[in-house]
């Protein structure tokens, strides 16, 4: 697969430069870097995009993540490695991102007022729509994630 576009950041510098200010702002948001995190990864696994999906998972584990919460992220309805809060979360991001099928029903937004703040609510849905705009960016123009040599083909 070959990127489709490589100068995207300088063709679109000002749109850019407002996403990252966006990420700024969600860092040192009330949301805590391991939920963000989780909630990046998720969206980027449904999106299909390996770019993100390989920026996050690098975060997370810089963060201090356990690889196998990252490992059962995609089965996370069936583990129990993650919080009530994280649940509601990750139940938040697969019905937004996945809005066209789901309509957000209310059941995933009561999950969210018993686990969140209203401010972290807010924070929790503009977390949500970043990423899939991020992964709709990196999918579009096929990014490709950074290669080492261990696992290069």
């Amino acid at each position: 697969m070959s990127p489709r576009m490589t100068d995207y950041f300088k063709r679109a510098e000002p749109a850019f430069k407002a996403m990252f200010a966006l990420e700024a702002a969600l860092k040192a948001s009330p949301l805590d870097a391991i939920l963000l995190h989780l909630v990046k990864v998720r969206a980027s696994q449904i999106n299909g995009c390996a770019y993100c999906i390989h920026m996050h998972v690098g975060e997370a584990l810089k963060d201090g993540e356990d690889p196998m919460r990252l490992h059962l992220l995609a089965g996370w309805r069936d583990s129990s490695f993650y919080t009530e809060r994280e649940r509601a979360a990750l139940a938040w991001t697969e019905t937004l991102t996945l809005v066209a099928e789901t309509h957000a029903p209310d059941a995933d937004w009561a999950a969210v007022q018993a686990a969140f703040t209203a401010d972290e609510q807010a924070w929790l849905t503009v977390a949500i729509g970043a990423i899939n705009i991020w992964n709709r960016v990196q999918v579009g123009f096929r990014a490709e994630h950074p290669v080492d040599r261990r696992h290069a083909a």
